[in-house]
């Protein structure tokens, strides 16, 4: 499960599980690692434990997935265990561990429908039962609110409380914090894993991916836990994914509906932040332009989900939410933008200097367009000198025939437009051939 050895990720799910409810019964073998780590997922966010044996006594990438995720594992030996059938191992361990009842799930090609099993198990009287199951079409829509955060014990604990309220599930991703973070978000009712070092945005949010892939929620909503971002605006942003089917949904802070008061040099910032990463994306007509690049309020579709869940660059090329809309163009994804309203009033809303931060992104945006789109950084500009070094030397021309005086600084302005205009247009036309051969 680990996604970067150099991180040394210890991800832990804990969730709020009482043994009040029925536990689930799950069987591990060689070939059902990633429906076991899904299922665990989804039973998680529906308030039931999970408990995992294999079949034999072997390692199983299954039951790592299992220990992982906060599951419980019956290994086959065992002082109290007196047989070899997995299904008796969990029946026997679910009524030694207090639980009210067992629902063995072993439909490998099928989602557990929980509350028909619970109901099944009630009617019948017995402690064990065969779980019932259902294809996913039949499913009501599910609603995964992902929260990256460091050190954010002191907002961590209303966000997470908003959030539950449009969610069926929240999940935080503490990113190495070196305060309570994840404690008070596990006391909040939150599933929290952990990075045992701060890895950065891009990390969390590529932890937050990977478990919304393998829950398969339907939404996976992400928001930052500074509480900058309107819990409330959850259910719009759903519905417009829902209505469109766009891919990506964002929150957007620019537009006559949005509210957010932002500050001058911030709003410039994001400006320009904003036209360049559109123009390193070749958008250029302004109805398809995406309005805030920076929003880290989103809503992403089981599809991009799934395809971001897989790339492990997020955040290594420039900036994460950047990264993510290059993702996305590369898989032409549709985005949807709904306006949202921020708040720059909360303390501590970020732990980077935003000027330095912008700086350092426009840097690699430019850096970006200048090795993919050559022709659009270097060769447009550089035509244009060129063509006003021509303008300048036949002024020269102009005067020296007229005056008879031969004008050195036009001379000079001539030579200096025209070199660099030449030299852009040549770069940019190897660059692009370069670009061309490799792809």
């Amino acid at each position: 499960m680990s996604h970067d050895t150099q991180q040394n990720v210890h991800s832990q799910l804990l969730t709020q599980i009482s043994k009040t409810a029925p536990a689930v019964g799950l069987i591990a073998t060689a070939d059902n690692a990633n429906w076991i780590a899904g299922e665990i997922l989804h039973i998680h966010l529906q308030g039931h434990q999970v408990l995992v044996t294999p079949k034999s006594d072997v390692d199983l990438e299954a039951v790592e997935y299992a220990r992982i995720l906060g599951a419980e594992v019956i290994e086959p030996t065992g002082d109290w265990i007196h047989t070899t059938e997995p299904a008796e191992r969990l029946r026997a361990f679910a009524r030694e561990e207090g639980y009210p009842g067992l629902l063995y799930h072993s439909h490998e090609t099928k989602r557990i429908d929980l509350q028909a099993s619970c109901t099944a198990l009630r009617a019948s009287e017995r402690f064990a039962v065969d779980a019932f199951t259902r294809p996913a079409v039949d499913q009501e829509p599910s609603v995964l609110v992902g929260i990256p955060a460091y050190n954010e014990a002191g907002s961590i604990a209303s966000v997470v409380k908003s959030a539950s309220e449009y969610a069926d599930k929240v999940l935080v991703v503490d990113d190495g914090s070196d305060d309570d973070t994840a404690q008070i978000a596990e006391k909040a009712g939150a599933a929290v894993l952990e990075h045992q070092t701060n890895s950065g945005y891009g990390a969390a949010l590529s932890s937050i991916f990977r478990q919304a892939n393998r829950a398969e929620a339907d939404h996976l909503v992400v928001l930052d836990a500074d509480g900058q971002h309107d819990p409330d605006d959850i259910p719009e942003l759903v519905r417009r994914q829902q209505e469109s089917g766009a891919d990506i949904v964002i929150g957007c802070r620019f537009g006559e509906e949005a509210e957010t008061e932002m500050p001058v040099y911030r709003r410039f910032g994001l400006s320009v932040i904003n036209f360049l990463t559109n123009l390193s994306l070749g958008v250029f007509r302004p109805w398809a332009r995406v309005r805030d690049t920076q929003s880290g309020f989103r809503v992403y579709s089981q599809s991009a989900v799934e395809t971001l869940a897989e790339d492990s660059s997020l955040g290594d090329k420039m900036d994460a939410s950047v990264d993510i809309l290059y993702h996305a163009h590369s898989n032409d994804y549709d985005i949807e933008e709904v306006p949202t309203t921020i708040d720059y009033d909360v303390e501590d809303h970020s732990s980077q200097n935003p000027v330095q931060h912008g700086v350092t992104l426009v840097w690699n945006i430019l850096r970006t367009i200048e090795r993919e789109r050559p022709i659009t950084m270097l060769g447009i500009p550089g035509l244009l000198c060129t063509l006003i070094g021509f303008g300048f030397g036949y002024q020269t021309v102009s005067d020296y025939v007229q005056s008879g005086t031969f004008p050195i600084e036009l001379a000079l302005t001539a030579t200096s437009f025209s070199m660099i205009g030449v030299f852009a247009t040549f770069t940019a036309i190897i660059l692009h051939s370069l670009e061309v051969y490799r792809g």
